[in-house]
């Protein structure tokens, strides 16, 4: 996969993409992500990306040529699966979509700043819009980061153990069950016995029981839906 990702604070990325899990993914080759500074596209030599909006207001804007030649100067070189804005009137993130995306083979990630971008950039280039949360962030950094992170752990080889990815919650629409490791007895609090009896059909149930428990007192809007 080929993650590409336009920021006008492309710096604040780098730290996330080279370390840990999304370090060996990138060292595995299972992922290439490739950081843009939009400034490198600006038309002017004081590296300019944003303006007044039209009709008044405040905030600036991204504009709408900075934008437009980055993403076609990247169009021109890789055919991009989708081409995904992070904004707070994007789709809610859902693991569904993350599974999705998953699969495809390119993806290009634009950052948004100040107010947003123009809505020529959406009109044109735009095929999915994602939102990480009902809130507002200073940039889209924050958002591309959670984005790319939730896709490259699905990529075959990332995960030591890739069946460990189809147990994380919401992959069955469930929050995931207590978990344990040792010791048994820590100050009184105990291990459930079933965790400890070898019986794998049992241990199943149980989870199954206990996510299901818990996404009932905690997101029963998961059931819901």
């Amino acid at each position: 996969m080929r993650i590409d990702i336009i920021s006008v604070l492309p710096e604040l990325m780098t730290g996330f993409f080279s370390a840990s899990i999304i370090k060996r993914a990138v060292d595995k080759n299972a992922v290439e992500v490739h950081l843009h500074n939009l400034r490198d596209w600006s038309f002017n030599k004081h590296r300019q990306v944003d303006d007044e909006p039209y009709g008044g207001g405040a905030g600036m804007v991204m504009m709408v040529e900075p934008l437009d030649r980055c993403i076609t100067d990247l169009k021109a070189k890789v055919q991009y699966d989708e081409v995904i804005y992070l904004t707070p009137e994007g789709v809610p993130l859902k693991q569904k979509i993350v599974n999705t995306l998953s699969l495809r083979q390119n993806l290009l990630l634009i950052c948004g700043h100040y107010k947003g971008i123009d809505q020529r950039i959406r009109d044109m280039h735009v095929t999915m819009e994602i939102s990480v949360g009902d809130y507002v962030l200073t940039g889209g950094e924050l958002a591309a980061c959670v984005l790319a992170d939730a896709v490259i752990r699905l990529l075959p080889g990332v995960l030591n153990d890739e069946q460990s990815a189809l147990t994380d919650s919401f992959q069955d629409d469930l929050l995931a069950p207590p978990i344990y490791t040792r010791p048994s007895d820590y100050k009184g609090f105990k291990v459930p016995e079933i965790l400890l009896s070898g019986n794998d059909s049992k241990i199943d149930e149980w989870r199954y029981e206990k996510a299901l428990e818990i996404t009932k007192n905690k997101r029963p809007d998961l059931l819901q839906e």
